[in-house]
């Protein structure tokens, strides 16, 4: 069996260099789809087969669109009552599972098969056994025009990131017991076997590193904490597979750290102050799909519109990694200066001045006019959508509520400070106080043992079911030892006995705005892996071939990026400034917006180094995905982040009171939707 069409990667010495998702777009559509064109006119057209996974797969790359101008005509479910089309040729895209191996002999044997000629393509590796099982079948055999591993079994969500899809994995591996559980099993195979087909899509052998597990106070390991050791062994194992492979390298090319949400339990809490956090944060937005409400043009009620807010939308894009307020501020600034330049817009101002307009300027509105309403419907909406979360930052008090959060992680702010927030914001969400007593825990735990913790709880009035969450973040990062001492509610990590700031400032970095000093751990350790600054005895190697993490040594393919000048910062004292600095220079770049990432990584694209990966199990947050996109352009390495799902505060919450309540399963997902 073929590993793939394709002998070509995404490095640099192959042409220009392709982000990793756009990548995963061209696998799909021109190795797989485009691969199976022939000359012959009736075969122009096909049909496209796949099962539940897989059209996640592709949903999460491509378009409906994409896909039709590769010559698919119809979009069809493996599982599905199919109408037969004998004169059709079709490509099934599948997981190599023996329901769907059985599905497909029906398919296709026989005197009547449903279709012509069926190339077949598999999500991930395939065992011998299927394919001796269908070369057994005669009438099969002829009617397969491939039979080939794609090994494409993961979820892009954006440029630099993907999921597993694995909604349940945080309660799977980390809920009590869940070591004796034979989910526990089947979610890191899964798991494995997804993300080694990141790594056998883009043709790169990474050096495997993990979080290594220590006992504490003299107990045993628990099961919990050698989560990222088993994982990384499985990763292994699959790649060790694909090293027979021909065109696959067989020493490094890239890192990878495999880490838990146990890294960093403040992140997918914290209020990120972001344009594209605030707007999951804050709006009812499904996914990626924000619902406008627009006026009726019969003078009827209010009209729904469904937008997406994605890559191909430019004003999004820019903006998505900005902070709110700077985001508020850029979107003035484009709306002004698009009024002014623009032709359409100027002699429509001047006709509601009362000036005639002539023909040659009415030539010049016609000729304006498209241009002019696609960008103005854009910076309407994202206008109303920054108004919209600006107006609830202000009736839901977070401004005061993001500095007392940001306070409490840099030290700054401690009992004192919280208990006189709870008495005086007694109108604050359930969620947000909920937010704010969980950093509070994870920074002060000592302050939530024996029945502290019901106190305070009582005073933000909360409820029983918001107790758990709080009580379950020891099932993720806390020792089994403060279990003994009380029967009551008790918190205890063993990473925070002495220090009470989860968070040092960042020397060397400008920082423009206060809410906006807040960083995740993984930006921390993705810099000190790229330079080889992270400890062995912590951060272990499954394969100790060699060492990748200076560029100088390791990519024969890339010439080594030259070193940013050093940037001179006056001295200033961040902490002294207790009130919000809710303004800013216009135009300002902080490095994390998408543009100004993607300028700096693109232009320079021959120069990058060899790619990070960082898989986080259990759940990442956008502030984590933001890290990646930013130091991308700081690094001039291309920094993908991988994680079993990426969770916005309300579902990690959720996900966090379930790992105590057997009973309790969160609802399945809606089933994939065909396009």
């Amino acid at each position: 069996m073929s590993f793939s069409d394709s002998e070509s990667s995404a490095h640099a010495g192959s042409g220009d260099y392709k982000f990793f998702r756009q990548f995963s777009r061209d696998r799909l559509l021109y190795e797989m789809l485009g691969s199976t064109k022939t000359d012959d006119a009736k075969s122009d057209w096909k049909v496209l087969i796949m099962d539940k996974v897989t059209v996640k797969v592709m949903s999460h790359s491509c378009k409906m669109a994409d896909i039709t101008d590769q010559g698919i005509s119809l979009v069809e479910d493996l599982f599905r009552r199919r109408q037969p089309l004998p004169s059709m040729d079709a490509i099934y895209f599948i997981q190599p599972s023996k329901e769907n191996l059985v599905m497909l002999i029906s398919d296709m044997s026989g005197r009547e098969p449903l279709y012509r000629k069926a190339y077949v393509f598999f999500s991930s590796p395939v065992p011998k056994d299927f394919v001796n099982h269908i070369k057994s079948d005669s009438s099969v055999v002829p009617r397969i025009g491939a039979l080939r591993e794609m090994n494409l079994e993961y979820f892009p969500i954006d440029s630099q990131g993907f999921i597993t899809d694995q909604e349940t994995a945080l309660e799977d591996l980390f809920c009590e017991d869940a070591e004796k559980s034979r989910k526990f099993d089947a979610c890191l195979n899964t798991m494995a076997t997804r993300i080694a087909t990141v790594f056998a899509s883009l043709k790169e052998l990474p050096l495997v590193r993990y979080r290594v597990a220590k006992a504490q106070d003299g107990t045993t390991v628990k099961a919990s904490d050698l989560i990222p050791t088993k994982l990384a062994e499985a990763v292994w194992n699959c790649l060790l597979k694909y090293k027979s492979v021909p065109s696959f390298p067989q020493t490094e090319t890239c890192e990878l750290l495999i880490l838990d949400r146990s890294v960093d339990q403040i992140a997918p809490v914290i209020h990120e102050w972001t344009y594209d956090a605030m707007c999951h944060d804050l709006l009812e937005m499904d996914g990626n799909k924000y619902v406008l409400e627009l006026p009726s043009k019969t003078g009827g009620p209010p009209e729904n519109k469904e937008v997406l807010l994605e890559d191909n939308d430019s004003v999004w894009l820019e903006l998505r990694h900005a902070h709110i307020a700077d985001a508020s501020e850029r979107l003035h600034d484009k709306f002004t200066t698009f009024k002014s330049k623009n032709k359409a817009a100027q002699i429509q101002q001047s006709s509601r001045e009362g000036s005639e307009i002539s023909t040659r300027d009415l030539q010049k509105v016609v000729q304006a006019l498209p241009k002019y309403n696609e960008v103005m419907e854009k910076l309407s909406l994202h206008i109303e959508i920054a108004g919209k979360i600006n107006k609830l930052i202000r009736d839901m008090g977070l401004r005061d509520l993001g500095q007392l959060e940001q306070n409490l992680v840099f030290g700054d702010a401690g009992a004192k400070e919280v208990i006189n927030f709870l008495r005086t914001n007694q109108d604050a969400t359930p969620e947000n106080k909920l937010r704010l007593l969980m950093i509070y825990a994870f920074v002060y735990p000592e302050k939530f043992e024996g029945d502290k913790g019901s106190k305070l709880m009582q005073l933000a009035r909360l409820s029983l079911d918001d107790m758990k969450a709080i009580n379950n973040m020891q099932l993720l990062g806390g020792t089994t030892e403060s279990k003994k001492a009380t029967t009551g509610f008790s918190l205890k990590f063993d990473v925070q006995k002495t220090k009470h700031a989860a968070r040092k400032d960042r020397t060397g970095e400008e920082e423009t705005w206060q809410l906006f000093r807040f960083y995740p751990v993984v930006e921390e350790l993705i810099e000190n892996l790229s330079k080889g600054g992270l400890p062995k005895n912590e951060y272990s190697c499954v394969n100790q071939s060699s060492t990748v993490h200076d560029d100088s040594q390791d990519v024969p393919m890339r010439a080594k990026p030259a070193a940013a000048p050093e940037r001179k910062i006056p001295a200033h004292s961040v902490r002294s400034r207790r009130t919000a600095n809710w303004a800013r220079p216009h135009h300002s770049d902080d490095g994390y917006s998408s543009d100004s990432v993607l300028k700096s990584a693109c232009t320079d694209h021959k120069r990058m180094g060899k790619r990070i990966f960082v898989f986080i199990i259990g759940g990442a947050t956008r502030s984590e995905l933001r890290t990646c996109h930013k130091l991308t352009g700081k690094l001039k390495r291309e920094v993908i982040l991988g994680c079993t799902t990426l969770d916005d505060p309300p579902q990690y919450i959720m996900k966090l009171k379930l790992l105590s309540e057997k009973e309790l399963r969160e609802n399945a997902p809606p089933e994939a939707k065909f396009w």
